[in-house]
């Protein structure tokens, strides 16, 4: 049973929760193609994921692009600590947009590569 979800809140933001694995990364894809309309600036909270692997990271680069080509602002908060560590391993920690979150959910530090 997959219970990964792309839940889009307001302001922009989009929760996702659940396992990133291959076969749930591919849906999330085609699912999350709506959000990339040029309206407005996206933040991206993992807080959720449970599990991921590379395919994680690669789906959060497959959105800075797609964030791209439609002209808009993409961050990502809450990345989980497996998350991290594959993307420090493989120097994306440098080129992700992260936001660093207070710990009643302000942000604060944007860092966004435009």
């Amino acid at each position: 049973m997959n219970d990964t979800q792309l839940n889009k809140r307001d302001a922009g933001e989009v929760a996702v929760s659940g396992c990133l694995g291959f076969t749930e990364v591919t849906e999330l894809l085609k699912s999350s193609r709506f959000l990339f309309n040029g309206q407005g600036d996206l933040t991206f909270d993992l807080s959720a994921v449970e599990k991921s692997d590379s395919s994680g990271l690669a789906l959060l680069v497959e959105w800075m692009s797609m964030a791209k080509k439609s002209s808009q602002g993409i961050s990502f908060q809450g990345i989980p600590k497996q998350m991290l560590d594959i993307a420090r391993v493989s120097g994306l920690d440098k080129v992700l947009p992260l936001v660093k979150s207070k710990p009643n959910n302000q942000k604060v530090g944007v860092e966004i590569d435009g």
